[in-house]
């Protein structure tokens, strides 16, 4: 038994425009379903995607408080030239300039119209067959040990862990990488952005969420009431769902 990482979620105020700004600025398409908007490769709806991470992005009454998201995205670029088209156009659909302490370094960091920050990185030969989104960033205390649980979690390999750093990746091949960067604070406040994880058909969500509690995730209750997602967060406290497939039954 596995599960598969299918989408990056965002809370925001107007998930519409946040939703449509995502996916301009990945060269993707809108769907709103509901009161939610998901981006996602162009075309016909195709859900879960095989091979990329969509963007989810629901409404929530709280802006952003924390001065900096745990969990961000990279964007990848394919030459400097490429790099500097990128910045200008996200920053025409609406990026801001973002100082996170960053200091002098070849990428650029921006923020979404609502402030959560993203990279747009230099060229680099590890991201050439990721699609727009190079990584999902997760700030972490214990790179070791978050590699240990969301390689057990999950059916993504670990490619590389140290003290400092840990990098997954679908053993399938393409899509973006997930990596954990560890840092000095540890979480304080809710996560803005999250990852949203997936049973594969057949398998049972109920055992899936057991799996997970055993390796360490513990119950998260964000007043979602009875819904057919069950909510979690890593041994560090990220947040993070396990969705219902669409024809399963909601967990009892």
């Amino acid at each position: 038994m596995a599960l598969r990482p299918v989408q990056v979620n965002f809370k925001a105020l107007d998930a519409s425009a946040v939703g449509r700004f995502w996916a301009e600025a990945l060269g993707w398409s809108a769907h709103s379903g509901g009161v939610t908007t998901y981006a996602g490769p162009s075309g016909d709806l195709v859900w879960p995607d095989p091979v990329v991470l969509g963007v989810e992005v629901v409404p929530v009454p709280e802006p952003k408080t924390a001065t900096k998201n745990r969990v961000h995205l990279d964007l990848a670029s394919t030459s400097p030239a490429h790099q500097a088209e990128l910045v200008a156009r996200l920053r025409a659909l609406g990026a801001t300039p973002a100082d996170v302490g960053q200091g002098e370094v070849p990428w650029t960091v921006l923020a979404d119209p609502e402030g959560n920050e993203f990279c747009v990185l230099e060229p680099r030969e590890v991201y050439r067959d990721t699609g727009p989104i190079a990584a999902v960033v997760v700030d972490c205390v214990d790179a070791r040990a978050m590699a240990g649980f969301w390689g057990a979690a999950t059916d993504w390999t670990v490619h590389e862990v140290d003290d400092d750093h840990a990098v997954l990746r679908s053993a399938r091949g393409g899509g973006p990488y997930l990596e954990f960067l560890r840092g000095p604070d540890a979480k304080t406040v809710p996560d803005r952005v999250h990852l949203d994880l997936l049973p594969y058909p057949g398998d049972d969500k109920a055992a899936e969420v057991a799996r997970l509690r055993a390796l360490g995730a513990t119950d998260l209750d964000l007043g979602q009431g009875d819904v057919p997602w069950t909510c979690l967060a890593d041994p560090e406290g990220h947040e993070f769902c396990v969705l219902a497939l669409p024809d399963a039954d909601a967990e009892s």
